[in-house]
């Protein structure tokens, strides 16, 4: 086995005394149909070995098939070398529970390093989580039980309901290490995360895992930015990883170039960048994570959220 290679920057992970890669695997694109089961195994272990710990997942991508194949690529020591993440849809305590066991079986661990409470796009997301009885609950006792090391949530429908949910944790006793948002140039003119949420996960020690850089491509139908524009604009922020989708060796290529070669943009870069995108971004058009349902994978598959709590239920049938 190769020996770690440690030449991507490192970073803190919010207040634990954990680092971790500043760029990470994206875990959706893994199961595309341009990769084989046998090339997604192989370009994630390529990316452990250039030096990329944090690996991204969810227990939804492609009905298992993502972690399926992380969880390959996580035998012969490579699960050791990485900070392992991912994320289920469940919004009560039992689906939730059901979802991280399925998990953790299919990626061939006992326990991830961070699970995540996935698409928290809709207010009522944050109540069913935070609720007696909701997921809440089983991933604080997965916590306890080994399953898990750290707790957090992901959204990128608008940033008011990523402080709902920060409010509605902190009023349930729930704590987060970590909150995973949409953070690329485009984003500071409309619905603004980097605006709104990113300076209260920094105050409170909370780690911000950036996400969407790029728009699943779409921001760079604006023709107001480079890739390489997105992911070091990212890099820029106070975040402690960039999560960015990677089906490629030549997207983990250009991942690992931006990583290595990283000089934080200054005032008047960043100054410039913003005022470029700022009309094509005002509306939203090209963030379509925002604007539309095409990326909210639980509003087309309402059932992976688990059927209502049972005190919600007897209130609407009173």
């Amino acid at each position: 086995m190769p020996s770690p290679n440690t030449s991507v920057p490192l970073r803190p992970f919010g207040a634990t005394q954990e680092t971790v890669s500043c760029i990470g695997l994206g875990g959706s694109h893994l199961s595309n149909e341009s990769l084989t089961a046998d090339a997604a195994v192989s370009l994630v272990r390529r990316a452990i070995d250039e030096g990329i710990t944090f690996l991204d997942n969810s227990w939804d991508y492609s009905e298992g098939e993502s972690e399926r194949r992380m969880g390959k690529a996580l035998a012969d020591g490579y699960r050791e070398r990485a900070f392992l993440m991912t994320k289920i849809d469940g919004r009560t305590a039992k689906s939730a529970a059901k979802q991280l066991d399925e998990s953790l079986r299919r990626l061939k661990t006992d326990y991830v390093d961070l699970i995540q409470h996935h698409e928290v796009i809709r207010f009522e997301d944050a109540d069913r989580i935070a609720s007696e009885g909701g997921a809440g609950e089983a991933l604080e006792k997965a916590k306890s039980q080994g399953k898990c090391r750290y707790i957090g949530f992901t959204g990128h429908k608008d940033p008011h309901i990523h402080l709902y949910m920060l409010d509605r944790a902190k009023a349930a006793n729930l704590s987060f290490a970590a909150v995973q948002l949409p953070l690329n140039p485009l984003d500071a003119h409309y619905r603004s995360f980097e605006k709104h949420v990113l300076p209260r996960l920094v105050e409170e020690r909370i780690a911000p895992l950036g996400m969407k850089s790029l728009g699943y491509g779409v921001l760079l139908k604006s023709k107001t930015v480079t890739p390489e524009e997105c992911l070091r604009y990212a890099l820029t922020l106070p975040i402690a990883t960039l999560i960015t989708g990677i089906d490629s060796d030549e997207l983990l290529s250009q991942a690992l170039r931006v990583a290595r070669n990283f000089a934080p943009m200054d005032e008047r870069e960043t100054n410039s960048l913003r005022e470029r995108t700022r009309e094509a971004a005002s509306a939203g058009k090209y963030e379509l994570f925002k604007t539309s349902a095409h990326f909210d994978a639980t509003t087309r598959n309402p059932e992976w959220l688990g059927e209502e709590l049972p005190s919600v239920k007897k209130l609407a049938e009173a």
